[in-house]
């Protein structure tokens, strides 16, 4: 494994992160706040370690990236950048540095929960830090890194395929710099849309952009303690509604809509899967509410519709204290913890894709049980997929319910009733930030040990990378072996 290539390119990534906390340090001048030195003090440590790696990496070719650099980059940029994303937090001494890393990882993975017991006493600097870590973590640090390094351009396959979410990692442009490009400047344009609408609907501009911020990257966090509710804004809860909608959807499919018009949202499968799931889980959560706990018509509906596309996209916004509604709808909560958005989104979860393919897989096995001698294809819209592909899926949902078991173990170690863990790792896996009981929605993670703390900031990652990308560097040939990947 070349050190010294990814040596280089975190280096390039701390630096990054540094001088992105410049806009925090100018809205703490901006509003007169006296955490500047701390803020400064963190530039400071995160350029001085990027200059650190970057000089120990110095002069190796960026063109021996592989697949093993590729893995290794992808992990350690995460683990470092949530590392750097939390310095502030600690030296203002508004979290303990498990927690501090708790919630920049939270920020980062754009997962939502947070430690925090009272937001709304701090710095709105500090506050704003954990909406950019949303933003930044939602496109992916490697896509940004992608798209601003051209130097390493025809080794960046790699990095973009450990990156990327779904099953088929699919470019929507024959350059992997150009389709990072591209899905950054969607992801930027439905980011200032939004901001527009929510400043246009009451919110401050402060406001808006920060909701913006993690509505688009799937996040969550809200600079108040209870969250979007705190607008009670029946036309804000739309908006976020369709833009938590949009963002769990496939941005590359987005650019083909740019290109062949909405006939691409039409025949892509997956997204039209995942509109009808939304419509049927909303559905079934309104009528419930609305028979057993006496919402009206049109807010039972508002509420199931805002907290169905809050789980589905795994944002984790709340405008409700869903924890009171009837078990029926809680669990139709619950289980969108493991659908997520589409593949190509900044949603985390199983994926629709995935979801699909497994359906049409159990009825291959259904029909193969009747006609043993027949020969079964599994077809993901009009094509065939490979068995490799179909083995690989089912391998992923295998792993992906494994990791929730044994993480859950490991979170009750530290005390918390199993119920909660369940649903709190599902949640952390599937990024979506919120779960039930004191971590639901008028609960933080502020009082889970720091045990608790370590493993669900572990299960954020490994849901952020999809499992497989950190898991590969459990094997001992990822370390010993010397063959080029």
């Amino acid at each position: 494994m070349n050190t010294k290539v990814i040596s280089y390119l975190l280096g390039k990534i701390s630096v990054g992160m540094g001088l992105a906390q410049l806009i925090v340090l100018l809205l703490a001048f901006y509003y007169g706040e006296d955490c500047y030195k701390e803020i400064m003090l963190s530039i400071a440590i995160a350029v001085g370690l990027g200059y650190g790696l970057d000089c120990y990496g110095r002069g190796t070719s960026h063109k021996d990236i592989t697949v093993r650099e590729g893995i290794g980059t992808v992990f350690f940029t995460w683990v470092l950048a949530a590392a750097l994303a939390s310095i502030p937090f600690s030296l203002l001494g508004v979290l303990d540095p498990v927690s501090a890393y708790f919630e920049a990882m939270s920020g980062l993975t754009t997962t939502g929960a947070t430690a925090i017991s009272d937001l709304e006493v701090l710095p709105k600097s500090i506050l704003f830090w954990r909406a950019m870590n949303h933003w930044i973590g939602g496109i992916g640090i490697i896509v940004i890194f992608v798209a601003l390094l051209p130097q390493i351009a025809g080794s960046a396959v790699y990095l973009f395929n450990a990156e990327v979410t779904g099953f088929s990692n699919s470019r929507i442009l024959p350059r992997i710099r150009t389709t990072a490009i591209a899905l950054f400047y969607i992801y930027l344009l439905m980011t200032i849309i939004l901001t527009g609408f929510l400043a246009g609907e009451g919110m401050s501009v402060y406001d808006a952009v920060y909701h913006a911020c993690s509505c688009i990257a799937t996040g969550g966090f809200s600079p108040y303690n209870n969250s979007v509710a705190h607008f009670t804004s029946p036309m804000i809860e739309y908006t976020l509604s369709l833009f938590m909608l949009l963002a769990a959807g496939n941005f590359a499919v987005y650019y083909q809509v740019t290109q062949t018009g909405f006939k691409a949202l039409w025949e892509d499968l997956e997204f039209k899967i995942y509109i009808i799931m939304m419509l049927v889980f909303t559905v079934l959560i309104a009528a419930n509410i609305v028979i057993v706990t006496g919402y009206g018509v049109e807010e039972g509906f508002r509420a199931a519709l805002f907290h169905v596309t809050s789980f589905g996209s795994t944002t984790g916004f709340v405008a409700n204290d869903y924890d009171q509604w009837p078990s029926f709808a809680k669990l139709l909560l619950g289980a969108m913890y493991f659908t997520g958005g589409c593949a190509g989104s900044t949603a985390g979860g199983i994926k629709i894709c995935r979801l699909i393919v497994l359906m049409k897989t159990v009825g291959a096995e259904l029909r193969r049980t009747l006609h043993p001698q027949m020969l079964l294809n599994v077809y993901y819209g009009k094509a065939r997929l490979p068995i490799a592909t179909v083995t690989n899926i089912s391998r992923f949902f295998f792993v992906y319910i494994l990791v929730v078991a044994l993480l859950t173990l490991l979170v009750t170690l530290g005390g918390m009733p199993v119920e909660e863990a369940i649903f709190g790792v599902a949640s952390c896996v599937a990024s979506v930030g919120p779960a039930f009981g004191s971590i639901g929605a008028t609960g933080t993670y502020a009082d889970v040990s720091a045990l608790g703390k370590i493993a669900m900031a572990l299960a954020m990652l490994l849901g952020r990378l999809e499992l497989f990308t950190a898991l590969a560097l459990l094997r001992s040939e990822y370390w010993k072996s010397t063959k080029r990947w």
